[in-house]
This record gives C-alpha cells, sequence and structure tokens, in this order.
C-alpha cells in the first residue's frame, strides 16, 4: 500500500468522528516532505483556523503511533477554499453546473486540458460542456490526474449564501 493511501485509511475514521471529510491527502517534497492533508467540516460549513487546528490535533498523535510516511515530514492541514479539487466521483456530482478545469493523462481529442461545466456523471466518466467547443465530453475518472472548481461569480455567489 502506498503512504497516501495509508494515511488516508489512518485518519478517515478520525476525521468523520470529528466532524469532518477528507478531500485529499499529498506528499510532496524531497529533502523534507510535506503531508498535505485537505479536508471539509461535514455541516458544510466554511472551514475556519480552529477547525485546522483541531483536524492537527486529532491527527498527529495517530500518525506518529501509525507511522505511515517513516521519515520527518512536516503536516500541513488545509482547507479545499472556492476552487477546490475534485478528487472524487462524488466531488464532480455535488458541484454539477460549476465550471471546472480537468487534466487528463493521455490525449482526448489530441489535448490533455479541459475547461467547462460540469453537466453530470456515469458510474465511470463525467461530462463537461467544453467552454471552447461545441458539445459534451465525457472524461472517465480513469483518466483524471487533476481537477478543480474554477472561481467565478457564481461559485462566490453560493459561497457568500452558505457563509452569510
Amino acid at each position: 500500500m502506498d503512504q497516501v493511501k495509508a494515511v488516508e485509511d489512518i485518519i478517515s475514521p478520525t476525521l468523520r468522528a470529528e466532524g469532518y471529510s477528507l478531500v485529499r491527502v499529498r506528499l510532496s517534497g524531497s529533502r523534507r516532505q510535506t503531508l498535505q492533508v485537505m479536508a471539509e467540516r461535514s455541516d458544510g460549513a466554511a472551514m475556519t483556523v480552529d477547525d485546522c487546528a483541531n483536524i492537527s490535533g486529532a491527527v498527529s498523535p495517530i500518525l506518529e503511533v501509525e507511522d505511515p510516511i517513516g521519515g520527518a515530514y512536516d503536516l500541513e492541514i488545509s482547507s479545499p477554499g472556492l476552487d477546490r479539487p475534485l478528487v472524487k466521483p462524488e466531488d464532480f456530482k455535488r458541484y454539477a453546473g460549476s465550471e471546472a478545469q480537468v487534466e487528463t493523462k493521455t490525449l482526448l481529442h489530441g489535448r490533455q486540458k479541459f475547461r467547462g461545466r460540469l453537466v453530470g456523471t456515469t458510474n465511470s466518466a463525467v461530462s463537461v460542456d467544453l467552454v471552447d467547443a461545441v458539445g459534451v465530453l465525457q472524461i472517465p475518472f480513469a483518466e483524471i490526474i487533476n481537477a478543480k472548481l474554477i472561481l467565478t461569480e457564481d461559485l462566490l455567489r453560493v459561497a457568500r449564501k452558505r457563509d452569510g
């Protein structure tokens, strides 16, 4: 099992118990690695600095005991923000109607980067209405290496309603 998957498996139950859901885990850096844990509140409210501190306090002892990284690293707790990454198929479904940028492993229709409105999902793909082409493209989840929401006025309006 790779280190990122091990971290996800180790900390997910604790995050759920504390009222958060895991968005993404990333391990980066060469000399001194950084373990980024990105989470959001399960109740949909905006993340605060206190939330990040709570998460750090809850997962740090578990990571020390389990030691899935096997060396020194810096733990970074963050929230997804408005232009959040889309990681799981549920993310694409949840944000249907929003504009996103999607990058694929291999060429699809001669390219690897796509921008458009998320219009739906199937069990194996997301449908994106491309801004620079006519029509909707089906992008298999297995092909996606990076995807994130694009900060737009619509996204800001939804966030203001939620926080306000």
